[in-house]
């Protein structure tokens, strides 16, 4: 599928996207998400979903993700300059894995990191698993856990006995580690203090200085403001808007 001629350099591309959950415990009781979801992300720029709790804007991002599939519609996904781009939505199971591996990026909003694996590893891993001498990786996961203030005696223990402040610190440096052109951020920095949110402030502005395209939630207003460089209101979208 051909990106429409005005939008060709968009490297994210979704079209008329539909969401819903069948509650299969109620009998098969439908709920909608989402209808008509419609925008494209271009290079360089960090697009913010807003809107209030529960129109859909977490959906949105899985979806483009691929944890969650769609009703209906495509996400169109540009791999590279020139390069025809991808339907995620097409339910292909291997084309989600080789773009995750690629081309798009993720920063959750919770750790889920392998037990027992030292922090430092579960930074660094992403790298390695894209051939990066496992040494190199782990002095690059290092810089990022001492830019993100995270003590270096705990560099070799596993995340899971850490405060919710570590583990997000984690979390966004083992995102932020390699350099997919597409990322995703849902409220990274809900856990952090004034001084961590800065620093992630500073590592969002790089990433889009670097061309990188950003596509996130952000419920902290001081860091919202810093970083959108346009905003998208989920409200026109929900399914919901008229209940």
């Amino acid at each position: 599928m051909v990106l429409q001629e005005k939008n060709k350099d968009a490297v994210l591309s979704v079209r008329n996207v539909a969401k819903s959950f069948t509650m299969h415990l109620r009998d098969g009781l439908v709920l909608p998400v989402v209808e008509n979801v419609a925008f494209d992300i271009f290079p360089g720029e960090c697009v913010v979903l807003a809107g209030p709790s529960g129109v859909g804007k977490s959906s949105i991002l899985r979806m483009v993700y691929g944890n969650y599939a769609v009703d209906r519609g495509s996400i169109l996904v540009r791999p590279g300059a020139g390069e025809e781009p991808r339907d995620l939505a097409s339910g292909d199971a291997r084309l989600v894995l080789e773009l995750r591996r690629g081309v798009i990026g993720y920063v959750s909003q919770f750790l889920r990191a392998v037990p027992r694996v030292a922090a430092l590893d579960v930074v660094a891993e992403p790298l390695v698993t894209r051939g990066v001498d496992r040494a190199e990786a782990r002095d690059r996961a290092a810089h990022l856990l001492h830019r993100l203030h995270l003590p270096e005696a705990l560099f070799s223990l596993p995340p899971a006995t850490f405060s919710g402040g570590e583990k997000q610190r984690v979390n966004i440096a083992r995102g932020f580690i390699t350099d997919h052109p597409i990322l995703l951020l849902d409220e990274p920095t809900a856990s952090l203090d004034a001084a961590n949110r800065d620093v992630v402030i500073g590592m969002i502005r790089e990433k889009l200085g670097s061309g990188v395209a950003i596509l996130g939630i952000f419920h902290d207003q001081p860091v919202r403001d810093a970083v959108a460089t346009r905003m998208i209101d989920i409200s026109g979208f929900s399914a919901r808007r008229a209940a």
